[in-house]
């Protein structure tokens, strides 16, 4: 069976040419494919009760990005562009380009023992030729006495082509490239294979080349990190596959199919490193930092969903964020000793880092002193050390920052919490809130009553609607019995909120 309208074959399953053409198999570019799958997708997600923006969102799991920079990135793959995201170290480049990869259709029809991956109606059918041509190494395989000067697709027979339907995957139809200096054109062009030179004597046959990182792309995706750090000359070999499909090796007599995909990431310092008719083959969209607090959030809660073993309350991974945010607006993105400080790898290492710090503690719950170095760590280790003097200079701005920016930023971050719980839960009795504050002051000192009150449900009755409120909505660890993560929390909002929502301001707005 091969693949039909109805749907793909399995991977594995083996053909030939006559039976894909049979059965009328479609020959596409890695573009019009991944077009069709991004609207299947789309159409799928809509099937499933989902808007146009959250079907949207939804073909990107792990990436958090502004609504608007979604929709131009979806605009321009859908129009089959090349893209290049560019923007502050750290914003999600990277990132974005994977979840693009992960949703990248990946099946494809294959000759077998092909390096680059040609279809095989290439070597039988010349409209297909023409557009999609096949390799030198698959013309000297079907040509007449292995001449491929004598290659012509109508004569060869569909029978004798085998053909195997396979999953891209690293080296075969998916390549990554990160680019520095010392990536010269043939890491993207390929490299003679000695042990094939001895046997076939030829240096110059395409034969002995193994394929770069241009032609292990061939009919899939190509990720190009930090493109503005490659060499021009290396720039060069990637526009003339951009322009042409063709990718040809310095020491070769013949050009090989160069179709993909590229996707590239460029930092705000590297751009003027891309040279113009690159640039000008490549969609360039803004990855900057989101604005909304709950976005970054997100990003946070992404992050640490494949480690939930490390509990960090949800007040205090609140405050990190929102210091984080204050930093943003406050210091440049474009400075290279600082730039990274604010970054989302920073949001991630924040939480992280107050989990250590509580463990090292021997803190069950970690505490907001605990957050406070966490954040002085995290924000720290992401300055870029050029010299012993910047860096003290910039060690002391991030301690200084912290240390005007942490009480503000838990105090909003505290308020929110209480605030949820008093509208939502208590919805807004003064008396059920006072009667719950008189119950907290009792036993957020006392394990002893705290393990009373956790085995006797008569107990504070007021404390255990919030105990049950901070299970359902944190899910500490197993571990950690309610009613002290939940005195633990009621500490904080005593010190912080002081049981307050008048003047609480708007989650996302700015400190």
């Amino acid at each position: 069976m091969v693949a039909t309208v109805a749907g793909a074959p399995a991977p594995g399953t083996h053909a030939t040419a006559a039976d894909l053409r049979a059965a009328h198999v479609a020959v596409a570019s890695p573009g019009e494919r991944f077009r069709s799958e991004i609207l299947r997708a789309l159409d799928a997600f809509r099937q499933k009760g989902l808007d146009r923006p959250e079907a949207v969102r939804a073909l990107f799991p792990r990436t958090v990005l502004p609504e608007a920079t979604y929709e131009d990135l979806i605009a321009a793959l859908v129009s089959g562009a090349h893209v290049l995201f560019f923007g502050p170290s750290g914003a999600g480049k990277t990132s974005l380009a994977k979840d693009l990869w992960n949703l990248f259709p990946k099946g494809v029809w294959t000759i077998d023992g092909c390096p680059v991956l040609d279809h095989p109606l290439s070597v039988v059918d010349p409209a297909v030729a023409a557009t999609y041509p096949a390799c030198p190494i698959c013309e000297r395989r079907f040509a007449p006495d292995g001449d491929a000067t004598r290659f012509d697709p109508a004569s060869v027979d569909p029978v004798h082509v085998p053909a195997s339907y396979v999953l891209l995957r690293e080296g075969y139809g998916y390549a990554r490239l990160q680019g520095s200096s010392e990536v010269f054109p043939d890491h993207l062009t390929g490299n003679i294979n000695l042990r094939k030179l001895e046997e076939i004597g030829d240096p110059m046959s395409p034969l002995v080349f193994e394929p770069g990182k241009l032609l292990q792309a061939n009919r899939g995706f190509l990720l190009v990190d930090e493109i503005g750090k490659l060499p021009l000359g290396t720039q060069n070999v990637l526009l003339q596959a951009l322009q042409e499909g063709t990718v040809t090796p310095s020491k070769s007599r013949e050009s090989f199919p160069g179709h993909f995909v590229a996707v590239c990431t460029s930092n705000l310092s590297d751009l003027d490193n891309i040279n113009d008719p690159l640039s000008d083959r490549l969609t360039s969209l803004h990855i900057g930092y989101n604005e909304r607090h709950a976005d970054n959030r997100r990003i946070v809660a992404l992050g640490r969903s494949d480690d939930p073993s490390e509990y960090v309350p949800e007040i205090l991974t609140d405050a990190g964020v929102r210091v984080i945010e204050a930093w943003r607006l406050r210091m440049s993105e474009d400075n290279p000793d600082i730039g990274e400080v604010g970054s989302n790898r920073t949001l991630l290492d924040v939480a992280a880092r107050t989990a250590a710090i509580g463990i090292l503690a021997g803190h069950p719950v970690p505490t907001t002193a605990d957050l406070r170095a966490g954040l002085v760590h995290a924000m720290r280790g992401r300055i870029r050390a050029r010299s012993g003097d910047s860096f003290r200079q910039n060690e002391k701005r991030v301690g200084e920052f912290v240390e005007q920016y942490f009480a503000p930023s838990l105090k909003r971050s505290a308020g929110v919490y209480w605030c949820r719980f008093y509208r939502g839960v208590l919805r807004e009795s003064d008396a059920d809130a006072q009667a719950l504050v008189g119950e907290g002051r009792r036993l957020q000192d006392d394990a002893t009553l705290r393990a009373q009150a956790a085995t006797d449900p008569t107990l504070f009755p007021k404390f255990r609607t919030f105990a049950q409120y901070v299970a359902d909505r944190e899910r500490p660890t197993p571990a950690l019995p309610p009613m002290d993560v939940a005195a633990h929390l009621f500490r904080i909002l005593e010190e912080y909120s002081l049981f307050s929502c008048k003047d609480e301001a708007d989650d996302d707005a700015p400190l």
